[in-house]
């Protein structure tokens, strides 16, 4: 949608019931609680974890005493974003891994990550958000290991201390590769005092630079983030 010389992009998925759900997460469910024919009109109780659907994770995730939801300003919720294509990288390794390397890679073609952005992935795991179990990467022999790409802990440490980064981003349903149970690099933006994007979609649609996002994060108290809705302004 364009308006006023702005393109919207949205990077959300819907809310449902057949959505990919973090093992041990609580289901999504929406009972109706009034009824046009009862009631006059319609309204609903939704149950929904806070990191289920496309979400924003807070510091308070994993950093006891960090910011949560209801602490970020408006103002940080409006940041610039930036995308590096790992598609081919993830096609031949699901446990791809992003180094400082790919980043300097990166960077070499499109110029200098910029101070207080979002650093997304595109690994195009968006494309297996209708198949849980491709989405999660689940082994046959092993239902609780997941495999998926994400960021290497190295990588996020050097946009941090040299790029002054603001946040990650990224299609899978975390910033750590899938088979990382210490979730090292989003302990990292956590202790930074950043914060994390996942299972976004559309980001076929959004160039390496340029974007500004706009993340619908709800304010919760002592929440550690909630479904968002995610969207991107394109000039």
């Amino acid at each position: 949608m364009s308006k006023a010389g702005v393109r919207v992009v949205d990077l959300t998925h819907p809310l449902d019931e057949n959505m990919p759900i973090w093992p041990g997460d609580p289901e999504y469910k929406l009972v109706s609680q009034a009824s046009y024919g009862k009631d006059g009109y319609l309204t609903h109780r939704m149950a929904v974890g806070e990191h289920s659907g496309t979400h924003w994770g807070t510091p308070n995730t994993f950093i006891k005493g960090g910011r949560s939801a209801d602490m970020f300003t408006p103002e940080e919720l409006v940041v610039p974003a930036v995308v590096i294509d790992i598609r081919a990288m993830a096609c031949r390794d699901r446990d791809y891994c992003l180094t400082v390397r790919a980043v300097t890679a990166w960077e070499r073609e499109n110029g200098r990550i910029p101070m207080g952005c979002v650093v997304i992935l595109f690994t195009g795991w968006q494309e297996k958000w209708h198949d849980s179990r491709a989405f999660f990467g689940m082994d046959d022999d092993n239902a609780n290991a997941m495999h998926w790409p994400g960021f290497g802990r190295d990588a996020v440490n050097h946009m941090i201390r040299g790029r002054g980064i603001a946040g990650l981003g990224t299609d899978t349903h975390g910033a750590d590769p899938g088979n990382d149970e210490e979730f090292k690099a989003s302990s990292a933006i956590y202790v930074a005092d950043g914060m994390v994007l996942e299972c976004l979609t559309g980001l076929d649609r959004l160039p390496a630079t340029g974007a500004t996002l706009v993340i619908g994060g709800l304010p919760v108290t002592k929440g550690t983030g909630s479904p968002a809705r995610v969207l991107a302004l394109l000039t």
